[in-house]
């Protein structure tokens, strides 16, 4: 009879911690989806809110995380976040992860830029222990987009972990960046590339060449301006020429993983493309210094 008793007040107790765990992670999900909107929102739609979020485990990561950018464009699709204001304000935006500060913004910089946010300013950036946060603030008639945001930073291997809304206009995004890249066009053997005309530094990615040949027409008035990087984005070497070249031969580094091509007074100087022809693969190269061929 005490055994099966025993047997007893262990299944139930198990049942209700099952139960226990279900209502908690139910509780988070329900605390993301609050936090996300408006109070009056909320309250106004939570049976519309515990329908369209059914079955709600699918809002759950592998790891037991709320998926917060999934459930930001749940809450879009059925109209429940608005990300729009009536007349432009100041957005306050954070970005925080664990990796390389200079990697981070240069990525987020480009990220920005490529979802047409071009005017910002940098409030104030902080590095505690591992943890780089980098505050901006804009100007914009809505606020920025999660689901867009997370798109443009999966290009460059970036994940974002967790959406904090801290008001209308104030926002923190956690940012994975353990697999982060540039995004930006990886260069390897028997490829001629041409360089158009562009407003802004050229990015390469060269950790797969030994060289690359770099030639301009006679249109161009260029003055190179070049900086290799390594692959946490550390500034290696600078080659800068004031004087106008025709072409320029650069042989990199085995830790060489990118490149920066611009010139030393403006980007208007180049009126043509520059054509870049790489010459051999990094996997053939032995150990050298950076050396420069010029004409």
């Amino acid at each position: 009879m005490v055994k099966i008793f025993l047997v007893l007040l262990l299944f139930f107790s198990l049942s209700f911690a099952d139960e226990m765990q279900e209502i908690e992670d139910e509780d988070l999900l329900i605390k993301k989806i609050e936090s996300l909107i408006e109070p009056e929102v909320f309250a106004k739609d939570k049976a519309y809110i515990d329908i369209i979020f059914s079955p709600k485990e699918d809002y759950y990561t592998d790891d037991g995380r709320v998926d917060s950018v999934k459930v930001i464009e749940t809450l879009k699709a059925h109209g429940v976040l608005n990300l729009f204001f009536k007349k432009p304000r100041e957005i306050n935006i954070s970005f925080k992860t664990e990796g390389t500060p200079l990697f981070f913004v240069k990525i987020m910089s480009d990220t920005l830029r490529n979802i047409g946010y071009y005017r910002y300013v940098t409030e104030k950036s902080n590095l505690i222990n591992s943890e780089f946060t980098w505050n901006i603030s804009l100007t914009s008639e809505y606020a920025a987009d999660p689901l867009i945001l997370s798109k443009e930073l999966n290009k460059s291997g970036c994940k974002i972990v967790d959406v904090i809304r801290e008001s209308a206009t104030d926002w923190v995004y956690i940012i994975d960046m353990k697999n982060s890249r540039l995004n930006t066009k990886v260069i390897e053997e028997g490829q001629e590339i041409k360089l158009k005309r562009s407003l802004y530094s050229y990015w390469l990615d060269v950790s797969k060449i030994k060289q690359l040949r770099i030639t301009s027409s006679f249109r161009n008035n260029w003055y190179p301006y070049i900086a290799y990087y390594d692959k946490s984005l550390n500034l290696l070497r600078v080659v800068k020429r004031d004087v106008k070249r025709r072409s320029i031969t650069l042989n990199m580094k085995e830790n060489t993983h990118y490149l920066k091509i611009s010139d030393i007074y403006t980007l208007k100087n180049i009126k043509d493309a520059l054509v870049l022809t790489p010459i051999g693969s990094r996997a053939e190269q032995t150990k050298e210094t950076n050396t420069v061929e010029e004409n």
